[in-house]
């Protein structure tokens, strides 16, 4: 039997829990009933949410190797064949940045027509409120919040990204070489024509053989058109779009558009923090760094990433008690995993899949000694790792701390996690400030 969830216009899959989260905030935002799951969601979850307009899966197909990939989102994409919503969204990062060995969009992108054949699918390049534009197929991306803006494959971290380099600007070539076939470019120019006219121009790239239709997004403008050309497909079969959280926003400014959505009315400002908070920071960006170089309300404890990778007893015993010891005394605390010095390497991860996990358990286990009611995580990885070590089902939108950085509340059975407040920020994300936003609110 199929889950009851009523009249869902969209699911998506997340493949990191920061993005998952930006794409929670973006269909709230955009006047959508919407709660981010943690795995698939079970009949009492859905039943604890009420109906629900959007369903988002938050995973971690980012950080994986094919096969692992695969048997990540299979079941999720039988899941979405099963429920009624007319458009399911593979929720990628807005940099792109991934390899045929790491985060394959093309597996993905076949793991899921799999459950969900369609005549085509649209790929979203852009998402101009954090700095992503593309361009003729081209990518360009911001360094760091109102940044100066580079193509993709001479951004000063993407571009030397230690798992993910982005080498490629073309974003058809760039997915060609992880497997997808015939790439075809819908620019930017051909949405000031009559619909008519760009519905006749699909039609006959599917006609030709034409599967993969990427779309240009250069500016909030073109966001509508590209909506109307999804949802009118959707309207008819369902279908799999892929990008970032543009695709959200591109279909909700066409709900929008043509009254199909009402955009809630309400403020999305963040209000002070009760009590000390905690940030774990995975991501050793500069932008990072200069986050937590500006965070003098915090107290910083270091991190010996190798011994935690390790999962050594004493060093994880040693963190908890130094950070409690802080939490406790009503101060809060960033820990992170390198000294504030100039790096060569403009981004990296807490390094490898087997750290991410172990520091997901520190942060399990301290939260068990410490009630706390604001936690926040910086990095992809690290934030996906985290959330699965803890006992939450479930998180919905409370408000943005900058664009592509939102606040969310915990859903748990656990009543020391239920309803604490969590932020999730990719490490290229927010303005120098962030976590004195998250203390101190907006």
């Amino acid at each position: 039997m199929a889950p009851a969830v009523h009249s869902t216009r969209i699911a998506y899959y997340g493949d990191d829990f920061t993005g998952a989260t930006d794409a929670l905030a973006t269909a709230t935002q955009g006047g959508l009933r919407t709660l981010l799951f943690l795995c698939i969601p079970t009949p009492d979850m859905l039943a604890a949410s009420g109906d629900l307009d959007c369903i988002g899966i938050a995973g971690a197909a980012r950080s994986m190797e094919p096969d692992d990939m695969e048997n990540e989102l299979r079941p999720v994409a039988e899941y979405f064949a099963k429920i009624n919503a007319p458009v399911v969204h593979y929720k990628t990062c807005s940099t792109f940045d991934s390899s045929p060995q790491v985060g394959n969009i093309a597996v993905a992108i076949r793991v899921m027509s799999e459950a969900i054949p369609g005549r085509f699918i649209p790929i979203v390049g852009g998402q101009p409120n954090i700095g992503r534009y593309c361009v003729f197929g081209h990518l360009f991306a911001a360094a760091g919040t109102g940044g100066p803006v580079f193509r993709i494959d001479r951004h000063p971290t993407m571009s030397c990204h230690p798992v993910t380099p982005m080498t490629e600007s073309d974003l058809a070539l760039h997915l060609e070489r992880q497997g997808l076939e015939r790439v075809t470019s819908v620019p930017y120019p051909a949405y000031e024509a009559p619909s008519e006219a760009i519905d006749q121009i699909i039609e006959q790239t599917i006609a030709d053989g034409g599967r993969m239709l990427l779309f240009d997004v250069t500016r909030p403008a073109d966001l509508a058109p590209v909506g109307r050309i999804i949802w009118q497909e959707a309207s008819q079969r369902r279908l799999i779009a892929v990008g970032p959280s543009g695709v959200m926003q591109a279909l909700c400014a066409h709900w929008h558009e043509a009254g199909q959505v009402a955009a809630p009315s309400g403020s999305t400002r963040v209000s002070a923090a009760d009590g000390p908070v905690f940030v774990l920071a995975g991501s050793l960006s500069s932008v990072t760094r200069q986050q937590i170089e500006a965070a003098s309300d915090f107290a910083r404890v270091l991190i010996d990433a190798a011994r935690l990778s390790r999962g050594d007893p004493d060093h994880v015993a040693a963190l908890v008690r130094q950070v409690s010891e802080i939490i406790n005394s009503g101060r809060s605390v960033i820990a992170h995993t390198t000294p504030l010095r100039d790096d060569p390497v403009a981004e990296e991860s807490l390094s490898g899949l087997e750290l991410a996990k172990e520091t997901g358990k520190f942060v399990a286990r301290l939260l068990f000694d410490v009630r706390l009611r604001r936690l926040g995580v910086a990095g992809g990885d690290t934030s996906s790792w985290i959330l699965r070590a803890l006992d939450v089902w479930g998180l919905s939108f409370k408000g943005h701390l900058s664009p592509g950085v939102a606040l969310c509340r915990a859903h748990s059975h656990d009543e020391n996690l239920d309803e604490i407040e969590v932020m999730l920020k990719g490490g290229q994300m927010g303005p120098p400030d962030l976590f004195r936003r998250l203390l101190k609110g907006t």
